[in-house]
């Protein structure tokens, strides 16, 4: 077993985005004092962690990843009384907090920005990636903003264009400015010094940029439904070689890791996304000195073939040496896995069968709110929308608002969310039938195979700390070992409608699983795996 300081090794982290959580003085927007009320219910899971999306003081262009300040909690969220004792409870419950931490930009309402955009020589001048138009007046070069057109705003006070990788109220820090490096370490010193037990680290990869700003090349092959790509979006033709990935980050993360080595038992998970995304993780985490873990975006892809789930897997290992992944089928960005994955056919044993593939993979992994109760993506009309890049790209894409809207606690018009104030987005009327209410009620539920599973994982310490072997695959089925300490257990899953049968030379014992989970079985010298079912098997041989 890892010891206390590696607790995040295998640990599953619990995602929750606030604003749509639970509402604790009805006004519509679920707060910190909501999720405090709910920790029984999180503790419940069987989780190890929680990860709070962004409740940082902000306008909310960006719904918090805009931030104004650092240090402060936006009071439609609650206080930093309120954070204190969400982390009193969190801890009294076993379970350890991580915040999100929006380091690469600040919004541009923050008194770093308001002050940099003022002049060419003040104090904060170059906190900021501030850069001269070209002769003719346009953009420095042909950088491109991930929520579409160019990643150059003019201002007209300073008379320049400043970066921004996303909207064009997110001005990117000049991470090139030891200044802005120390500022942004001591405002995650401060969440440490309350308590914080990690820090999921939005957009990792993107801290630095090229100090020559050359243009990206083009992308020589841009094919729809591979990772990150619409056809839609102009991003998608850009090789991301100048504006993120830059070599410069490594020095950056150890500098921040040096930071939290001086708070014991903290971790860092970053999000990479990137066109080398797995080759990314692996040099971010590798060598016990940078972060502890990374997850990517290449499974929160439309792509739930066995076939994508093993190269994904064998191609991390390749490159991952002593780092350590995490892994994670949803979040607030992307469309439900339920939707996403289960094409809303067998709904319920899809939700399963990919939560059970996803808990067995070699990783830490995180579950975002509403995956436990298996919910559908949201079906939202364009004037529900409040989304800025759902209302840019409407139709072809509809944005992040339908994996947002808020968790449906109980089976009624509000969802138990809030008492009687309109929420900020709708409660998903497909949604209120699979309420934490009415699954509670019911043995065989997503909710009670997601707790009954993740008791599976506490107690098999193959499952959270071992290697992985894989044996065999086809687009529905996949098989693999995971060792530890000298035992072996044997994973056999089938995320198919139809009965699988596979030989098997292996020696095995059959484990009993709960009741909401589907189970495969031993028939002699083959493994019989009945639809959407898991076989965990002691080897004995």
């Amino acid at each position: 077993m890892a010891n206390n300081q590696e607790w995040w090794r295998g640990a599953v982290i619990y995602q929750v985005y606030p604003r749509s959580f639970f509402d604790s003085n009805n006004d519509g927007i679920g707060d910190l004092p909501g999720v405090t009320e709910k920790m029984d219910y999180i503790a419940s899971l069987g989780v190890d962690a929680i990860w709070l999306s962004p409740f940082f003081t902000s306008p909310m262009k960006d719904f918090g990843y805009d931030v104004s300040d650092y240090c402060d909690v936006d009071p439609i969220f609650g206080s930093l009384v309120d954070f204190d004792q969400l982390i009193e409870a969190a801890h009294r419950h076993g379970l350890k907090v991580m915040i999100d931490q929006v380091l690469n930009h600040s919004s541009d309402q923050h008194p770093w920005f308001a002050e940099s955009r003022k002049s060419h020589d003040n104090a904060k001048a170059d906190w900021y990636v501030w850069s001269d138009a070209n002769a003719d007046g346009t953009v420095p070069n042909n950088w491109l903003s991930v929520f579409g057109g160019p990643a150059w705003h003019w201002d007209s006070r300073r008379r320049q264009y400043y970066l921004h990788n996303f909207l064009d109220s997110q001005p990117d820090l000049n991470f090139h400015n030891p200044d802005v490096v120390n500022a942004l370490l001591e405002t995650v010193e401060f969440w440490l010094k309350r308590g914080v037990d990690g820090f999921r680290l939005d957009t990792a990869n993107y801290y630095y940029h090229d100090l020559e700003l050359r243009n990206n090349p083009p992308k020589e092959h841009v094919v729809e439904g591979s990772i990150g790509v619409r056809l839609d979006n102009p991003y998608a033709y850009q090789l991301h070689i100048y504006d993120k990935s830059r070599p410069e980050n490594i020095a950056f993360l150890k500098k921040l890791r040096h930071l939290l080595d001086q708070y014991p038992d903290t971790t860092t998970v970053g999000e990479v996304g990137c066109d080398f995304a797995l080759e990314t993780m692996a040099a971010y985490t590798q060598g016990n000195d940078k972060l502890h873990m990374c997850y990517s975006f290449d499974l929160l892809t439309h792509d739930s073939s066995m076939n994508h789930i093993r190269k994904t897997m064998e191609t991390i290992e390749a490159s991952l040496g002593d780092g350590w992944p995490c892994w994670s089928t949803g979040n607030h960005d992307v469309e439900r896995v339920a939707t996403r994955w289960g094409k809303n056919h067998n709904p319920v044993a899809k939700s399963k069968i990919y939560m059970a593939m996803l808990l067995t993979l070699r990783g830490s992994v995180c579950l975002y709110q509403g995956e436990e109760l298996g919910l559908p993506e949201a079906e939202l009309s364009f004037d529900q929308l409040v989304d800025p890049f759902g209302i840019a790209f409407w139709p072809e894409f509809k944005g992040r608002d339908g994996c947002r809207t808020p968790i449906p606690w109980k089976n009624e018009l509000l969802g138990g969310f809030t008492q009687s104030h309109q929420p900020w987005l709708p409660i998903a009327k497909e949604q209120r039938p699979l309420a934490v209410s009415v699954q509670e009620g019911n043995r065989h539920s997503v909710l009670h195979a997601y707790r009954d599973f993740l008791h599976v994982r506490r107690n098999h310490p193959e499952l959270r700390h071992g290697e992985i072997e894989f044996l065999y695959h086809n687009d529905t089925t996949l098989t693999f070992l995971r060792s530890y300490q000298n035992k072996r257990l044997y994973v056999a899953i089938n995320t198919s409608h139809q009965d699988i049968i596979l030989p098997v030379e292996l020696t095995l014992s059959a484990l009993t699983l709960p009741e909401a989970i589907q189970s495969g079985y031993v028939d002699g010298s083959t493994v019989v795996l009945p639809p959407f079912s898991i076989l965990l098997a002691a080897v004995l041989d």
